[in-house]
């Protein structure tokens, strides 16, 4: 009898452990909804060129970008020395549209009307992506993109909203994920108060609602063809032609840009990528003041050397 209530008592005392464990085990966390395993992340990493003048290439259809009015003598493409925007593209607000229109009337009076490229300030985002080289760097909690003009440098966090308040900033505030095997970047928050606040060649403005959405692919030349024929009949190639001969992987980049302020209604815009694997020089913009014909303002100085 003794030993019956024995193993009766063992019993009891193990079973009050075993839901006393239950009741206080802690539960696992639930998974990041933004979180990606590092293996399925793809590899965006090196250096990129663009090479095209304007950088934007328009959507197959639906509303696009600013296009140059003046078109080069018998390639048809656009002007680089003559940035005429159209300032009846439908996307424009009337004030942007007259923006746009005397900006054009400038460069048609032959005069080289001042841009952040042009005098030295920091670029806004998408006008950053005039730059024809950029590196990405994938980094644990942010992408840095470095630029391979003016020392531009942009620094995406991961998996992070906004916050509530935006400081503004030259290049905004950005934060990025991974949908897939794609990068997905939005941009709040880019300075107004800043000279040339402008967002192409052709001096389109924005205002403090601009929002501008990045998605990056790693895409062959089936997914990237279509864009490059636009591209081809619309920008000039500063950077050549595209290879024929080239067998990596392209970067595409499709952009999502709206501005309520400014903008009539959201416009998307395409660019490719090749991957570089060539040097990264270095352009200072501080150092090249005589390509700026005729062009008068205060570019950045010193008084004194600094070193």
């Amino acid at each position: 009898m003794n030993m019956q209530r024995h193993f009766l008592l063992l019993a009891t005392v193990a079973a009050i452990t075993l839901a006393s464990a239950q009741q206080f085990a802690p539960t696992a966390a639930p998974a990041s909804p933004g979180a990606q395993s590092a293996a399925s992340i793809p590899d965006f990493s090196g250096i990129w060129r663009h090479g095209n003048l304007p950088w934007f290439i328009p959507p197959a259809s639906g509303p696009g970008p600013v296009r140059n009015l003046s078109r080069e003598k018998g390639t048809g493409v656009s002007d680089y020395s003559s940035l005429v925007g159209d300032y009846k593209n439908p996307i424009l607000q009337p004030w942007a549209a007259d923006v746009v229109k005397k900006k054009g009337e400038l460069s048609l009076a032959g005069l080289t009307f001042p841009s952040p490229s042009n005098t030295c300030w920091p670029e806004p985002v998408p006008y950053l992506f005039k730059h024809s080289a950029m590196q990405m760097l994938q980094l644990p909690g942010q992408v840095v993109m470095l630029f391979n003009e003016n020392h531009e440098v942009r620094r995406v966090r991961m998996n992070e909203p906004h916050p509530v308040e935006v400081t503004p900033s030259w290049h905004g505030d950005a934060v990025g994920h991974y949908e897939g095997d794609t990068l997905v970047i939005d941009t709040v928050g880019v300075r107004t108060d800043r000279p040339h606040a402008m967002i192409d060649l052709f001096g389109t403005p924005y205002t403090d609602k601009l929002h501008v959405v990045e998605r990056y692919r790693l895409v062959g030349y089936d997914d990237a063809k279509d864009a490059m024929q636009r591209g081809v009949k619309e920008n000039r190639r500063a950077g050549g032609p595209y290879d024929p001969d080239y067998k990596d992987k392209y970067l595409r980049v499709d952009f999502t840009i709206e501005d309520q302020g400014a903008f009539t209604m959201p416009w998307t815009a395409v660019m490719i990528y090749l991957r570089d694997r060539g040097d990264f020089p270095e352009i200072v913009c501080a150092d090249n003041t005589f390509s700026f014909h005729h062009q008068e303002g205060d570019l950045p100085h010193a008084d004194r050397p600094d070193f």
